[in-house]
């Protein structure tokens, strides 16, 4: 297939039967897209590369740099760091965070563009892999492999919650030394990798601690059961294929299950599920936090 009939227009409605978005993912949504977007694209060799916003490459600098180091390359591999998507080619690795509503979808080179299509892989089978996001706030790294581990944004990202490295030892050794909300530390990736508002919000309330309290405030057993209940909670959203609050629908066009199990997340207002006493909204840490004023003290 010639980069002519690569780049041209045309075909079904496909692309919109894998319409949707996905708002503020964490690390069960960005697992999940991995885990269905991993077969349709491993072992394709990419045949060109189209960027139709150059403000989401931010290394190498020059979109068309970033281009033609990946075109040959045929993808290897496709893994995850914290919110992190991180493609594996041959000599090179692509880094991709979604932000808000990024998202990724693979389609024939004959299928028209959706709105807000901003880069495009061309694979020399006559597909493509479409990054979409309409507010543009998607990023993409390419550095070699054996660097990409040790360059921004990745080297600054603090221990997987699925890890071994990631432990009670750990939280609280980085509790005692801030003087923020407990809210605010969990959220801090260099803490730990993966969590945003809605994981934060559910770990802190099944842990009985609430969002605002300071975290060095916390005790050796409350340390234990929050991350005892961090790691939980992530495993139990990561079975269930991440959280459908707004737009988020893996690649294969599904929603995930998790948003069913939530405690106190988007929940304001409603009778929480443990106590009855009506969920509550406040700010904590610049973001909006639900808790249950009962239950978390």
């Amino acid at each position: 297939m010639n980069r002519r009939q690569c780049e041209s227009v045309g075909g079904n409605d496909a692309g919109k039967r894998r319409k949707g978005g996905i708002a503020m993912p964490e690390l069960p949504e960005v697992e999940t897209i991995r885990r269905t977007l991993l077969p349709l694209i491993v072992g394709k060799t990419i045949e060109d590369v189209r960027i139709f916003w150059p403000n989401i490459i931010r290394h190498p600098r020059d979109p068309e740099e970033f281009a033609a180091r990946m075109i040959g390359q045929t993808v290897r591999g496709l893994e995850r760091r914290g919110k992190f998507l991180k493609f594996l080619l041959d000599r090179d690795a692509l880094i991709s965070h979604l932000r808000m509503e990024g998202r990724y979808a693979v389609a024939s080179a004959l299928e028209p563009l959706e709105p807000h299509t901003h880069v495009v892989f061309c694979f020399t089978d006559g597909s493509e892999l479409r990054y979409r996001d309409v507010r543009k706030f998607g990023t993409m790294h390419v550095y070699a492999k054996e660097e990409a581990d040790r360059r921004p944004p990745l080297a600054e990202l603090g221990p997987e919650p699925l890890s071994p490295a990631f432990s009670p030892a750990v939280l609280a050794e980085r509790a005692v030394k801030t003087k923020r909300s407990v809210k605010a530390l969990l959220l801090d990736q260099t803490v730990v990798a993966g969590f945003g508002n809605i994981y934060v919000d559910e770990s802190l309330f099944r842990a009985g601690i609430l969002p605002g309290r300071p975290a060095a405030s916390l005790s050796s057993k409350e340390i234990e059961r929050l991350h005892e209940e961090m790691v939980a909670t992530i495993g139990e959203a990561v079975m269930k294929g991440g959280s459908t609050v707004r737009t988020y629908v893996n690649t294969q066009g599904e929603a995930g299950a998790f948003q069913h199990s939530l405690f106190v997340y988007g929940r304001k207002g409603e009778p929480c599920k443990r106590c009855g006493t009506p969920i509550e909204k406040t700010v904590v840490a610049g973001r909006g936090t639900h808790y249950c004023p009962r239950c978390q003290r």
